[in-house]
């Protein structure tokens, strides 16, 4: 009963009348993808797929959570990528992480499994400005040629929104891959399917690594760690990427390490109009909190000196539509950039 209360209590006021159904309204349409299954549809599930029958996971989810683990979850079980999965580590409006026990696939004993929420219940802001310069991409994170799936996305129909879904997760998977190539601090990428990417778990068998907003480091290792993030930062960028949500709260640390997370809002910094601006805030909020930690550096010279050194221009500064009003560090950031600072 407490997993089904904790799953209901991350939904904000829109998530949960987007839930509500008025009575006298007929529903539009067929539910989206993901499908949430009702335990009771359970067997049906696994019946048209002898393979997944012995899926029982140990975490005991809720009955909303469980179908929607299940047809998440199901093809990773079905591949030998995971053979069961033992908690929720992480809870979030766009998805959360789940402990997994790995599959004979994996060479090791434990895999995060990052399973997105239903995209009826997203509800990330102002998406589109992040989409901006992107091609879209498909299950197996290629480009997405087909005419009439292009209009379908366009037009923001039923198919073309899960679409779009779709390819947000895509993104996040291709830019682990190209990153963790390249030598960043990312978690090892394992695999993708409709609705969840499988990585490298980082923590152990008591509990997943810390974000860095909640450590507090000494000065020497505060220094240390804030070359490493800058040298990731400035590895995105040879790599024609740009973070988009980065903070203390998407960097992990552990034993000493850090590890980058959360990328489905990455940007072109060759094509998006706001690449820059967002860019600099990125930068800013890094050095927000290593200031805090005792360390000193200017995040406008540093992001202007990370952005030219890859041959870009220093386009305008971030747009207010990209700015969270109810977040005091856009606040903040916005105030300065009114005041030309």
């Amino acid at each position: 009963m407490s997993n089904y209360l904790d799953f209901f209590e991350e939904l904000d006021d829109n998530d949960l009348t987007s839930l509500l159904v008025n009575k006298n309204r007929k529903p539009k349409g067929p539910p989206p993808i993901p499908k949430i299954l009702p335990s009771s549809e359970k067997a049906f599930l696994r019946a048209q797929d002898d393979s997944r029958a012995n899926f029982d996971f140990t975490y005991q989810a809720a009955r909303f959570e469980e179908g929607w683990l299940l047809d998440s979850l199901g093809g990773f079980y079905e591949h030998g990528w995971i053979s069961d999965v033992l908690r929720r580590v992480k809870g979030g409006k766009e998805a959360s992480v789940y402990l997994c026990r790995a599959g004979a696939e994996v060479n090791a004993d434990l895999i995060a499994a990052k399973v997105y929420r239903p995209r009826s219940l997203r509800n990330l802001k102002n998406d589109h400005a992040y989409r901006e310069g992107r091609d879209n991409l498909d299950d197996e994170g290629k480009i997405v040629l087909d005419h009439g799936l292009q209009h379908a996305m366009a037009k923001r129909t039923e198919i073309g929104k899960n679409l779009l879904h779709q390819s947000w997760i895509a993104y996040e998977f291709t830019t682990l891959r190209v990153l963790k190539q390249a030598g960043a601090d990312v978690p090892e990428p394992y695999e993708m399917a409709h609705n969840a990417i499988l990585m490298g778990y980082i923590g152990d068998t008591d509990g997943c690594a810390p974000t860095l907003s909640e450590v507090s480091l000494e000065h020497a290792e505060a220094n240390n760690l804030f070359e490493r993030v800058l040298r990731n930062i400035d590895l995105l960028l040879a790599n024609d990427r740009i973070h988009g949500d980065l903070s203390a709260y998407n960097i992990l640390y552990w034993e000493g390490d850090i590890t980058l997370i959360d990328f489905p809002q990455v940007v072109s910094p060759k094509i998006n109009r706001n690449a820059f601006g967002i860019f600099q805030r990125d930068v800013t909020r890094v050095c927000e909190y290593f200031a805090k930690q005792g360390v000193s550096a200017n995040p406008r010279k540093l992001a202007v000196d990370l952005w030219t050194k890859h041959g870009y221009r220093t386009g305008p500064e971030i747009h207010p539509r990209l700015l969270d009003a109810d977040d005091e560090r856009d606040r903040a950031l916005w105030q300065k950039q009114r005041n030309g600072r």
